[in-house]
């Protein structure tokens, strides 16, 4: 099955002179320019009956006639799992994402996940590519995610993430006492040797974190982090590299290190805690249709906030003694 997408328009002599895919983007901005490259080399957008290449420069006054088919996503089944769902309307929804929920099928992870979810919940969303999923969150990270109903907020939202004005923050429990907050600007690329990992590398990817502290325990630094940019693990990635690696982060923070006459609670908590100690607690962003500047926020969940109320009451311990 397939969603029949059929457009058409007229160049308007102002923009002869420029490339097709740089005019018809203009033209229909509901659609991203790659979705929108991709139609032009298929033959799917043609220029007054004819199919052009997405560098063909238009004289102004062309046809442009677009009748493309959008795959749904029946690949994947909807399945039956509980979302959390903070908010929704026709064009967005925005979810509370528990810890173990895979977002994506993958590889090892063909069922069970938040695409799969979303399937179920919204059936139309078979039309939107990736089931609306504009970003991610890992497997074991929690917190508010935002996902796309149509095509045009799922083009809205992306170019909001591209032109950073979507707020993203998120709470999180390091290995370490911070003296204060900073700001990580290191480029980030495939591990050369573990492809399962990512790394600071010189020549990857601009990667910017920002950390501020919200409090500090013995051995440990409750802090709030906000990205200016998102790629994969950046917020792990970038705190394992200046030496304050996420607490129970599996791939990145190496051997539980305990403090000195920690208590058998806290040894407990910390090697019992099997997950990186990360929620994205807040979310911003322009609502695609309406224009209106939006926020959500969520609490830690439960385990984050045990693991904290212990490292508080072990720090409490030390100083009363």
């Amino acid at each position: 099955m397939a969603e029949k997408i059929s457009l058409a328009a007229s160049v308007p002599v102002e923009l002869g002179g420029n490339r097709l895919d740089q005019v018809v983007a203009q033209l229909f901005p509901e659609h991203s320019r790659s979705r929108l490259t991709g139609w032009i080399k298929s033959g799917e957008l043609q220029v007054d009956g004819q199919q052009r290449r997405p560098r063909d420069k238009v004289l102004g006054g062309e046809a442009i006639k677009l009748d493309a088919a959008l795959q749904l996503e029946e690949r994947w089944e909807a399945e039956a799992i509980d979302l959390d769902v903070i908010y929704e309307d026709e064009h967005i929804l925005v979810l509370n994402k528990p810890a173990g929920l895979v977002v994506h099928p993958a590889a090892g992870n063909h069922d069970g996940t938040l695409l799969n979810a979303l399937l179920h919940h919204c059936p139309s969303i078979a039309a939107v590519p990736r089931a609306g999923i504009v970003h991610r969150l890992d497997k074991d990270t929690t917190g508010l995610m935002v996902v796309a109903k149509t095509l045009e907020a799922q083009t809205d939202l992306v170019g909001q993430l591209q032109e950073r004005s979507m707020g993203r923050e998120y709470e999180a429990v390091v290995t370490g006492v911070m003296t204060g907050g900073g700001t990580v600007d290191e480029p980030m690329a495939r591990h050369p040797k573990n492809r399962l990992k990512m790394s600071v590398y010189p020549m990857g990817k601009e990667a910017i974190t920002h950390y501020r502290v919200l409090s500090r325990f013995r051995a440990h630094t409750h802090i709030r982090v906000k990205l200016e940019t998102g790629r994969t693990h950046q917020i792990r990635v970038h705190m394992a590299h200046i030496h304050y690696p996420l607490v129970g982060d599996p791939l990145y923070a190496g051997r539980t290190r305990l403090p000195r006459g920690v208590s058998e609670e806290l040894q407990e908590h910390l090697r019992a805690f099997q997950r990186q100690a990360l929620h994205a607690r807040k979310l911003e962003l322009w609502h695609p249709a309406s224009g209106e500047q939006m926020s959500w926020e969520v609490a830690l969940p439960e385990d984050m906030s045990a693991l904290l109320a212990v490292l508080a009451d072990d720090a409490k311990r030390v100083e009363d003694y």
